[in-house]
């Protein structure tokens, strides 16, 4: 097939792509007095990942006369931002009632019964209040699908067939070549949502929002993917003596007058070498027995 063929719709109707986005605040407020972190609902909706996710599959959508279907998980106000996504140029928008706080397996989970018969799915690659980005990897490894996550250009060779560019450390690149069916994240990359016209946003308040019930192993047990937060393990230090006084029992416990090593580079093609290095570091300061 040549790069001209990407034109032609596909046998047997019009495939879909999908778009993952998220609900998420785009700007909080934290209160100097008590650390309470406060959103406006006005203030929330899709992120720049998400939104250029979404410009992607609408310019693949254009060449390959695909449908677009737009999916997230959450509850009634996320549909402000699928009704924005409907202006923009998606054919249809699923939402899937979902607890804000569910875990991603859980998310990629509903998500994929979501987006059912995609060939291809979009995601940004990661969110802004979890960030993260575990949720396009559980959702291929949910559809048995190719992933290509953290791209920065993604473009069309063929039909259903990508060239994606992913960034490596020191400024290089690395270029991939994805067939469908495949799940991509993306980066927002200065790439930048096509803003809808007038009657495409009114017309977008009247058309449905599909709502499904969260996926059956989930639905049951609330207290399944609940988020706690991080908490690293403790590490037991030696009490200082009483005859060091205040300022010596401080430099003590701070450790700003100990011996310290210099960072060494473990250079070997041994795992097991490795391994043995990694241990003894972590022995020594006092994380393994």
């Amino acid at each position: 097939m040549t790069f001209e063929d990407a034109a032609l719709p596909p046998r047997g109707g019009p495939a879909r792509i999908g778009v993952a986005v998220k609900y998420s605040p785009l700007r909080v407020e934290v209160n100097p007095l008590t650390g309470a972190v406060s959103s406006d609902d006005r203030l929330a909706g899709a992120s720049p990942a998400d939104e250029a996710a979404l410009e992607h599959a609408l310019r693949l959508a254009d060449r390959w006369r695909w449908d677009v279907v737009v999916a997230t998980t959450g509850n009634r106000r996320c549909e402000p931002m699928l009704r924005a996504a409907l202006a923009c140029g998606a054919t249809r928008a699923v939402r899937v009632d979902l607890a804000p706080d569910a875990a991603a397996p859980i998310v990629a989970a509903a998500l994929s019964e979501a987006l059912a018969g995609c060939v291809l799915v979009l995601c940004g690659d990661h969110s802004l209040d979890g960030g993260t980005g575990s949720v396009p990897a559980f959702l291929a490894a949910q559809r048995g699908a190719a992933q290509a996550l953290g791209l920065v250009r993604l473009a069309a060779l063929g039909m259903g067939r990508l060239q994606a560019e992913r960034r490596l450390d020191g400024g290089r690149r690395e270029r991939l070549r994805v067939s469908t069916p495949a799940v991509v994240s993306v980066e927002p990359g200065g790439l930048r949502l096509r803003r809808a016209t007038l009657p495409a946003v009114l017309r977008a308040r009247t058309l449905p929002v599909e709502l499904l019930p969260p996926p059956v192993p989930y639905n049951q047990d609330p207290a399944v993917g609940t988020r706690r937060p991080y908490r690293p393990r403790p590490k037991t230090l030696p009490a200082p003596a009483c005859a060091l006084g205040a300022r010596g029992r401080v430099l003590m416990l701070t450790g700003a007058l100990t011996q310290r090593r210099t960072p060494a580079v473990v250079r070997t093609t041994d795992p097991d070498r490795a391994a043995d290095v990694l241990l003894g570091f972590l022995r020594e300061r006092g994380y393994l027995a």
